[in-house]
């Protein structure tokens, strides 16, 4: 009988389940409340300081300690009820697993708590937040943080690269994956036929937008600041400093300066160091829980993760992934392009991401509003989880709700996810 009693009610939820998948979603039940929403409850990161400057001489894993304690802090979360951490990163071998382990035991997290790291190349740290968001969705665990870090001063360079075997040279496609980026993407901004001009337009506005949002203060929310101690390259003196705010953020950027500045790829190319991101240092972390755990907890709840996609793309097309990914991610959550308050879409290049908007045919003004990665950088492994504080942020300052992050992603691939603001 009891076996019985069972099987009915096993029968009965998935009937439900299915009437519940059958429900036309929208905008609307999007913002609804529920016990089992997957919310995030902190968000914060480290400033992003360009390579070679105040982090030269910071480990990552120090970086990511700092994040973890910040994390700590701010939410005043008892460190032993988080279950499992997962960190993106790109360039450390091994994606930093054993070291970011101890990063999170020096933070005051204890060893019952476990770490994975991984590498999904630029979407690593969104990687990870999904990762946990995920395993929190299956009942795996309850409480956990998704983050990701990268010293590109440390180990950004040929050494990052792994040499293919002779099985993968001969394979066109897969060989395709070596290319470096900037070469790529100056061959699809000729391909696709994103001049000059409008890639130089895009980035000094990236600038402008970073420089008025740090003006007024935007980002302080979002950022923890660090105190580090490192060897001026000009002086060679040693200097500890207390680090507030990203570096790579300055005056007097228009697209007419950027129109000066030589091509890095190709003779008569269109990309540069002033269109492209910054290569920079940074940690970010991201605290998720259900939403009845946060209201048990008595956790401010600051946003909600909904749903989220990652797609494959031709390797020498990698910066179309946000144009592949975003449709998709927003079809599972349910709503159109245009439900969508704020897009974060990482700049890689300025080439990618103009023709990724202007193909989704989204409005420029819904895009990184407080500027982005050709600003104020984009330390691969960390962005991800970055592009969270800053779109939550940005959400509730300006009283909108629904925001989505998006990247492409090295050999091939773009990765975007929904989130609601609370």
């Amino acid at each position: 009988m009891a076996a019985q009693q069972r099987l009915s009610q096993v029968t009965s939820h998935l009937r439900s389940s299915e009437v519940d998948l059958e429900k036309p979603r929208s905008r609307s039940s999007l913002l609804s409340k529920n016990p089992d929403d997957i919310v995030v409850t902190c968000a914060l990161r480290t400033p992003f300081i360009k390579r070679g400057r105040a982090f030269k001489d910071t480990a990552a894993a120090d970086l990511l300690t700092h994040t973890f304690k910040s994390l700590l802090t701010r939410s005043k979360l008892d460190p032993k009820l988080i279950e499992d951490i997962a960190v993106g990163n790109v360039l450390a071998a091994g994606a930093g697993a054993t070291e970011y382990r101890a990063a999170a035991l020096v933070a005051g997290i204890p060893e019952t708590t476990a770490l994975n790291a991984l590498n999904r190349q630029c979407s690593s740290g969104l990687q990870a937040c999904v990762n946990i968001a995920n395993a929190i969705r299956a009942g795996m665990i309850d409480i956990g943080i998704g983050a990701g870090v990268e010293s590109m001063s440390k180990q950004y360079g040929a050494g990052a690269i792994t040499e293919f075997s002779d099985l993968l040279e001969n394979h066109m496609e897969a060989a395709n994956c070596k290319v470096p980026m900037g070469v790529l993407s100056e061959q699809m901004a000729k391909d696709r036929k994103i001049s000059r001009a409008d890639q130089d337009a895009f980035a000094a506005s990236s600038y402008q937008k970073a420089l008025a949002a740090q003006k007024q203060g935007l980002f302080d929310e979002e950022i923890t600041p660090i105190t580090v101690t490192y060897t001026d390259p000009k002086t060679e003196k040693e200097q500890t400093v207390t680090v507030t705010a990203d570096d790579g953020v300055r005056p007097g950027i228009t697209a007419e300066s950027l129109s000066k500045i030589r091509p890095a790829f190709a003779e008569n190319g269109s990309i540069h160091a002033g269109n492209a991101s910054q290569v920079t240092d940074g940690a970010a972390a991201v605290l998720l829980m259900r939403r009845s755990t946060a209201q048990r907890l008595n956790q401010p709840i600051i946003g909600k993760f909904v749903a989220s996609s990652v797609v494959g793309v031709p390797p020498l097309l990698m910066g179309i992934g946000p144009w592949k990914a975003i449709p998709v991610a927003l079809e599972k959550a349910g709503i159109s392009k245009d439900d969508v308050d704020i897009y974060e879409i990482n700049e890689a290049f300025a080439s990618q991401c103009v023709w990724c908007v202007n193909e989704l045919g989204i409005p420029m003004e819904k895009v990184n509003p407080k500027g982005g990665a050709i600003a104020f950088g984009h330390p691969l492994g960390c962005t991800g989880a970055r592009q969270v504080s800053t779109l939550l942020t940005e959400l509730r300052r300006t009283g909108k709700k629904v925001g989505v992050s998006s990247m492409c992603v090295g050999t091939g691939m773009g990765m975007a996810a929904v989130w609601v603001a609370e």
